[in-house]
């Protein structure tokens, strides 16, 4: 001890040699501690798994419940055994541009194809653009090139096309080709008229907030407000048309034929 004391090398030999023999003590009483309260650790993840797995099933029955209002908003008679509607998530997607385009989490993977429709429960939202296999593009609604068959009122009243135009504001559009003789309304409600096998027929796309716009000629334009919250946009639905391929090529034969 004396020698210790009343050196400095000798005292900090002896300390880092206490230190490697303390931590060494330590180390096999923590091991030892570990083996001791393994059970405890591993209720302890069993719990955290448990309540892990209960958040999980509780963010599938939210979205299984968003599914199911989904189809519940749809009209009644749609045909269910006709069409397909496909849940993706929206993983960018552009509002402001002149061409606006929308990137969704799901592919030719997931049976998406080029010139599918997608819309959302709210309304229409735009068409598939290109298809890798695990992502697909949109050309969306607030596209100058997009335009959509739609009619007046969910009867049919008339027809029109919807389009975007050079518009620069995501919350509006226009509907083009009214019969003149066609008796307007502000607050009447717009269609997708089903001719495509884009769309089903009588999504809402939207209700008239301008009607004094003259085209010329025996047609007039509407201006209005769509159902589609485009900066809020999550979660869509790709529309998959199971009759889709029939139609186009029974129509492509009348083409055919002159």
């Amino acid at each position: 001890m004396l020698v210790i004391n009343n050196n400095n090398y000798q005292r900090s030999a002896f300390i880092n040699s206490s230190n490697i023999v303390v931590g060494s003590f330590y180390a096999k009483v923590n091991s030892w501690k570990g083996y001791m309260h393994l059970a405890e650790t591993n209720k302890d993840l069993m719990d955290e798994n448990a309540l892990l797995r209960y958040h999980l099933q509780n963010l599938l029955d939210k979205d299984s419940a968003k599914h199911a209002l989904f189809l519940d908003s749809l009209p009644k008679d749609i045909d269910h055994n006709r069409y397909e509607f496909i849940v993706a998530s929206v993983v960018n997607n552009s509002v402001h541009h002149r061409s606006n385009y929308i990137t969704i989490d799901k592919g030719s993977l997931d049976g998406i194809e080029k010139d599918m429709g997608v819309i959302t429960s709210n309304g229409v939202v735009g068409t598939v653009q290109n298809v890798s296999p695990h992502f697909s593009t949109i050309k969306s609604l607030l596209h100058p090139d997009t335009k959509i068959s739609v009619t007046i009122d969910s009867n049919a009243t008339a027809f029109g096309s919807l389009v975007w135009g050079n518009n620069t504001e995501p919350r509006f559009a226009m509907v083009r080709d009214i019969p003149n003789h066609v008796k307007l309304y502000i607050g009447q409600p717009i269609f997708t008229s089903g001719y495509s096998t884009k769309f089903p027929k009588g999504i809402k796309v939207g209700h008239i907030v301008q009607t004094d716009i003259v085209s010329g000629g025996s047609f007039k334009d509407v201006r209005i407000l769509l159902t589609t919250k485009f900066e809020q946009l999550h979660h869509v639905y790709i529309v998959k048309d199971k009759l889709a391929k029939e139609k186009l090529e029974l129509e492509a034969g009348n083409d055919n034929n002159g």
